[in-house]
Parts: C-alpha cells; structure tokens; sequence
C-alpha cells in the first residue's frame, strides 16, 4: 500500500520526508525534474512532477506539498490520487492519504510542540453568518462540514507517536484574536488545533475511495497573533519524529482495520 502525504508548504514536505532518509531534493539539491520526468536527489529521493508540485517519493510514502488553504489543497490531492489510478505513472493505488504539517494548538490541551491526530476533520468557517451567529453548510440543507478518519487507525497512531486524538479545524482564515479564538471554542467543543489544509485533503481523498488521516504539530496557540511567541522549528522537528514513529503503524495497517 502507498501512502500519500499532503503538507501546504516546502518545509513541512522535508520534514517528513526527513523522517523517511530522504533528502530535502528539489531544484535546491542541484535535482532537475522536467515535465513527466523522474529523478533521484541526493538523499535518495525519487521526484516526480506533477502539474504545479513536485512528489517526493521515499519508499512506500509520496509527500507533496500541495499549496496553502483548502482549495490548493483538494487540487494537489486530487491531481496526485488521479495520477496513481492511471496505469502509466504508477499501477498501486494509494491505499491512505495523510494531511500533515504544522498548526495552532488550542491552550492548554494542544501546548506548543505537542503532537495532534484527528479524530474528525472539520471546516470550521464553511457555511454562512445569520442574525443567531453561524451556520455550518450542514445547517443550510446541504454539503458536509467534517470527515471521520478510521477510528483505529487514530488510536494506533496517537499510541505510537503520543498525539493526542481529537477534532482538527480547517479554516480559510488563520485565527488572530482572543474573540475568534473563543466562537471556534464554542462552536466546536473539544476541537484542539486549526490548520488551512485538512478539509479540501479530505474532500478529495473521499471522492477517490481513499481514507484520510490528519497529523498536526502545534507550531502556535490559537488566538491573537504573537510571532516571537511561535516555535516552527521545534513543531518541524516533532514533525519528523512523529512521522519517523507512525511510518511502520500506516505501512502495516489495512483499509479494513476499522
């Protein structure tokens, strides 16, 4: 089974491909990937292009750093799980796909460093604003607000890496005040962290038949913007760990393990 990994950004991708052994690859490694073409950097890595991203491929896992927000997100994804079903590029489907990078914790449950697994993926701001406060689309007659990844697999991965399990918000808008902070608290009890990505990996995922996992490192509290305050290289290296511990449970566990 491959797994496909989606990070929004270049370092996160390196991250967890650092997790693997691969080198960080790219035009930064003196590779050049050419339209259709394969190469291996350095490290070791097998690139392909895709339209508009690379794939690093180490092993079983292909890691794609697939743009910032849901809709770069769902393209990229799409895209990827589309050229793996095709017979030329690649003949084993994708049996998995996993968002993951860094993210805002929710104080104190998600501290900063800390590791976060999904238990539910969830579009915290899709939807619209009525005199009572917010409806999600759910509530509007139509659409889905959130996407369940497989229960056990959430266990076993928050096991071997010590995430914590709980929902994950996908927001279009980066929360930047204490107000904000407290209605995403409310309006999604338990919710632990918010990222830009999750949402559209999994609108995708599901329209391919795939399952979806959601792994964050909280790289910053949620609520007003305090950058001196952000740790992205220690949240980057619990990223690297955590995907060096969860590769062996995602390599051995199958679509039925429910």
């Amino acid at each position: 089974m491959r797994v496909l990994v989606v990070t929004a950004v270049p370092v996160e991708r390196d991250a967890v491909t650092r997790a693997f052994g691969g080198g960080t690859g790219g035009s930064g490694s003196g590779t050049e990937v050419s339209g259709g073409d394969t190469e291996v950097s350095g490290g070791g890595t097998e690139i392909l292009a895709l339209p508009g991203a690379e794939l690093h491929r180490t092993g079983a896992f292909d890691v794609l750093a697939g743009g910032v927000g849901p809709a770069a997100a769902a393209a990229s994804t799409a895209f990827a799980l589309a050229a793996a079903a095709s017979p030329a590029p690649d003949p084993s489907p994708y049996g998995l796909v996993v968002s993951a990078g860094i993210g805002g914790g929710f104080a104190p449950a998600a501290p900063l460093g800390s590791l976060v697994v999904a238990s539910a993926v969830v579009a915290a701001d899709l939807g619209a604003e009525t005199p009572e406060g917010f409806a999600p689309v759910t509530a509007l007659g139509f659409g889905r607000d959130r996407f369940t990844p497989p229960p056990a697999l959430v266990r076993e991965v928050a096991s071997a890496t010590g995430a914590a399990p709980g929902p994950v918000l996908t927001v279009s808008t980066v929360t930047g005040t204490a107000a904000r902070a407290d209605a995403l608290r409310a309006a999604h009890p338990g919710a632990l962290a918010e990222a830009m990505e999750g949402f559209g990996v999994a609108e995708a995922a599901e329209r391919a038949g795939v399952p979806v996992l959601e792994l964050r490192a909280v790289s910053n509290a949620v609520g007003p913007r305090d950058r001196a305050a952000w740790r992205i290289g220690d949240a980057l290296a619990a990223l690297t760990e955590a995907f060096g511990k969860t590769a062996p449970v995602l390599e051995g566990w199958h679509r039925h393990d429910h």
